[in-house]
């Protein structure tokens, strides 16, 4: 799987699919390996990359601060790499973040904005929590951290599941690319400085707004911000899953999102010939 020397660091990218090219952005504390149950369905239909931001996976994680614009430069650096001119774009949470600057610093590289689970800025209590996200890694273990995490990302009806919970903890201890705690500060401090408020009337490609009835992270208010300010926003709430519905309704939300770009396809007339 490649990498690619850009902005001063070494970013992963996975390419697989074929088709339109969709761009899939993932969030504080994911790699591109979040979005790997909805995968088969993208490729079938499109050309699908993902790529490591930087400070997680196997990409660069360099000490100093991050944020959301940088990261949003990083992605137009891989596109010209990999001589694509425009993509449908997709992020959850933080990525969704980050492809909110994508698309307002270069409209002319997005087809089509997905946006999940995300917020134009925090609230009191999201911001709260995202700062406490980013100072914890230094204070406890990697297994402690998980516990005080999940339960803002999965519903009572996941953890209801036997063995679900331990079973994604004990994944994450044993993952062999895990985030550095710099990285993890910085990622969370990026959050916290994001605001696309005044700016998301500036956005002006097709755009789906997808969250969990259940989203007790990023609640649907914050998508119905999202909506409201974007002119070409369609809001879709979901009925099961919260923070985390990519991993506990995975279903659901590919079969939106395919929903979504199939509205955006050309329709053909059979004039007989």
């Amino acid at each position: 799987m490649p990498k690619v020397q850009i902005n001063g660091i070494d970013l992963f990218y996975d390419i697989k699919g074929t088709g339109e090219p969709l761009l899939l952005i993932a969030g504080f504390l994911c790699d591109h390996a979040y979005w790997s149950l909805i995968m088969p369905s993208l490729t079938s239909q499109y050309q699908v990359i993902r790529l490591d931001n930087r400070g997680m996976g196997r990409s660069s994680a360099p000490e100093t601060p991050y944020n959301l614009k940088q990261m949003a430069s990083d992605i137009a650096a891989l596109l010209d790499h990999i001589a694509i001119d425009k993509v449908h774009l997709a992020g959850h949470s933080m990525g969704a973040q980050i492809a909110q600057e994508f698309a307002l610093a270069h409209p002319e590289k997005v087809q089509s904005l997905m946006l999940l689970s995300s917020l134009a800025k925090g609230d009191g209590l999201f911001n709260s929590i995202i700062e406490t996200w980013g100072d914890l890694p230094s204070n406890v273990n990697l297994k402690l951290y998980e516990k005080v995490v999940l339960p803002w990302i999965f519903t009572d009806a996941f953890y209801s599941i036997p063995g679900m919970i331990e079973g994604l903890i004990e994944f994450a201890i044993r993952y062999p690319f895990p985030p550095a705690t710099h990285s993890l500060y910085h990622h969370s401090r990026a959050m916290l400085d994001c605001d696309t408020t005044n700016r998301l009337q500036q956005i002006h490609c097709p755009t789906l707004v997808l969250v969990g009835k259940q989203d007790i992270l990023t609640p649907p208010k914050f998508s119905q911000q999202l909506a409201q300010g974007i002119p070409n926003a369609e809001l879709v709430v979901l009925d099961g899953g919260g923070h985390g519905f990519l991993i506990e309704s995975p279903d659901a939300v590919v079969s939106a999102i395919l929903n979504f770009l199939r509205k955006l396809k050309p329709a053909y007339t059979n004039f007989g010939f």
